[in-house]
């Protein structure tokens, strides 16, 4: 008897697994704000039922078009780092939409995995997330559903300082030649030294222009260039920040990176030291099919275990937000 009750319990599961309601998901194209069209994929809260979709190099149990389930519900934009696309942290976007939110990943034109032609234009990317945002709230076909006055942004690397930027940052660019004399083999100094064709294209001035007032909290993990908001670019921030860093990242190594971020917020910011990992350990665990396709991106050092990790990296984001962009 005990086998046969085990047995329908199981298959029990695996059917109300199987229609079990999740995420929503769409991918769509929206203008950017130099006119070239802009990826956006989105998830939601969805009454529909899910099931499990191969998109490429990952597949995800979401619900494709579904409706959206919710009303006043927070919106949070995501900033990949140089070279990702939208669903570069597609299991921490999962993780929000079934917690209730609405999560709008970018792909940066010109600066992502098929298109690097403007990889070094970082300037460029904060409009990008405003544009998003305007299109989230103004356009997108569950709009009615957001609530307006509760957005953040959660950004990796470049996406990170993407996001800094949007929360009122403001970087003195002059100081990344000076940095690089110095320190040639970091990331961003080989970028530069690669890609000097590029450098003409960077045109935008920082200014408090780029700062996005209706973010009202971020989530910085391993952040490109932090050395370039001195000791005074970050304090017109005025929202909640949590801040990651991989103790063992060698493309943005300390204490020029995160650190430099964390000593010049003007609030101490909710901070993670992440023992033995790597820059890329924020993105989601990969697929057999993208290790082989980007092991640089997917290798794990010193026996790091990034699916263990993410569970409590998107434990403590859901936290974060869930707390920061409360309605009260």
């Amino acid at each position: 008897m005990k086998i046969i009750q085990t047995l329908v319990c199981a298959a029990l599961f695996a059917v109300v697994h199987a229609g079990a309601a999740g995420a929503g998901f769409q991918s769509i194209s929206i203008p950017s704000p130099n006119g070239a069209p802009m990826q956006v994929d989105i998830w939601y809260p969805s009454p529909a039922p899910v099931a499990t979709r191969n998109m490429g190099v990952i597949t995800q149990d979401v619900a494709i078009g579904a409706a959206v389930e919710g009303s006043r519900l927070p919106l949070i934009v995501f900033s990949h780092g140089t070279g990702g696309f939208g669903l570069s942290h597609y299991d921490t976007a999962l993780a929000l939409a079934n917690a209730g939110f609405v999560v709008a990943a970018l792909t940066h034109p010109g600066d992502n995995y098929a298109d690097r032609s403007r990889s070094v234009d970082i300037m460029a990317r904060p409009k990008h997330v405003s544009g998003a945002i305007d299109y989230m709230l103004g356009t997108w076909q569950g709009r009615t559903s957001l609530a307006p006055g509760r957005i953040g942004i959660l950004g990796h690397s470049a996406g990170a300082f993407t996001a800094l930027v949007n929360i009122g940052g403001i970087p003195d660019l002059t100081l990344i030649s000076t940095h690089c004399k110095a320190h040639p083999s970091d990331f961003a100094c080989t970028l530069l030294s690669q890609n000097k064709d590029q450098l003409p294209q960077i045109s935008t001035v920082p200014t408090k222009a780029l700062h996005d007032v209706r973010i009202g909290a971020a989530v910085i993990a391993a952040p490109a260039l932090g050395f370039t908001f001195g000791a005074t670019g970050l304090h017109g921030v005025d929202v909640p920040v949590q801040l990651w860093r991989a103790e063992d990242d060698v493309l943005l190594p300390h204490p020029w990176y995160a650190e430099a971020v964390r000593t010049s917020l003007p609030k101490q910011p909710d901070y993670h030291s992440v023992a033995k990992a790597g820059h890329f350990d924020f993105l989601a665990p990969c697929s057999a099919k993208l290790s082989s396709l980007a092991p640089q991106i997917c290798t794990n050092g010193n026996g790091f275990d990034r699916e263990l990790f993410h569970r409590r990296f998107n434990s403590d984001v859901v936290s974060f937000f869930t707390k920061a962009l409360s309605p009260g």
